[in-house]
């Protein structure tokens, strides 16, 4: 893989993680406070939908 691909795919994470608090600061902050009362079992299958839909998308673009 070619590093300037790795770090163009890292900036874009940060522009989407950085989206949802500058576009609306109290939706994000009632949302993690939300996401802090999960239980570990329910925030680990959150991620690991993520990673899975991550890795399908990847799969399917390439």
């Amino acid at each position: 893989m070619d590093s300037d691909v790795l770090w163009a795919a890292l900036a874009l994470v940060l522009v989407f993680e950085g989206l949802f608090p500058f576009l609306s600061p109290s939706g994000w902050r009632s949302t993690f406070m939300r996401l802090t009362q999960l239980k570990d079992g329910q925030l680990r299958f959150f991620g690991l939908t993520s990673i899975l839909l991550g890795l399908v998308t990847l799969w399917l673009i390439s």
